[in-house]
């Protein structure tokens, strides 16, 4: 599989692609629509763009008032890429809003991850991937995806062995690098605590007023 580097990725968002936001694996987009049976209408033209395209149906989702649009590609291994492929749908996605009227708003994508700290995602990795998607082989190399996206993915953060308690699980919050900062400042503001912002903008550390760590991440500074 011909994949796409990150920073690749923000070169071609840079560059026109500028509807879309890369997360933690794909590419996403959303827009706004004011009918519902033209968001109905957009959603049938990217299905039928995708079919001409020899494209997998994208993961889209028609909300209230919005349209949800994911896309990445899967290898043998059912690891999670952008391709050139995608970047190519993309592009004609975008075409395809502008001729519904649609508006673009790549600040509020966001992507839910959850992170265990584990010294063995071999061994943890078909529990949780049995409990949650029901395939104990729904393992990808460090994480777990469930086919059909019912639930979030769990990301294995590699971890020297510790006693515990210690808390283990933390979730990592994927959001548009334009909205990380006023994200960040609402939740410290909210009672949250920076615990560490030295890899910033690639991710931020908080704590909530328990102490519990999140991350917010950024598709910024990363290979």
């Amino acid at each position: 599989m011909d994949t796409i580097s990150n920073s690749e990725i923000l070169a071609e968002i840079a560059g026109g692609l500028d509807d879309w936001r890369k997360l933690a694996q794909p590419l996403a987009a959303r827009y706004r629509a004011t009918d519902a049976v033209v968001g109905a209408a957009f959603v049938a033209a990217v299905a039928r763009a995708a079919a001409a395209a020899r494209y997998d149906v994208p993961e889209i989702r028609l909300g209230h008032g919005v349209i949800d649009v994911t896309l990445f590609s899967v290898d043998e291994a059912g690891a999670r890429w952008v391709t050139a492929k995608d970047l190519e749908l993309a592009g004609v996605i975008t075409g395809l809003a502008s001729e519904f009227g649609l508006t673009a708003v790549p600040g509020e994508v966001a992507q839910l991850e959850l992170a265990l700290d584990t010294a063995d995602d071999s061994a943890a990795g078909p529990f949780w991937a049995a409990l949650l998607t029901g395939n104990s082989t729904h393992t990808v190399f460090d994480s777990v995806f469930d086919p059909l996206n019912r639930v979030p993915s769990v990301w294995f953060q590699q971890t020297d062995r510790h006693p515990t308690p210690r808390q283990r699980w933390h979730m990592d919050l994927w959001l548009a690098p334009e909205v990380a900062d006023e994200r960040i400042a609402a939740a410290v503001a909210a009672g949250g605590t920076l615990v560490d912002d030295s890899q910033a903008p690639s991710f931020t550390v908080l704590a909530d007023p328990e102490g519990n760590n999140v991350c917010i991440c950024t598709a910024l500074e990363r290979d």
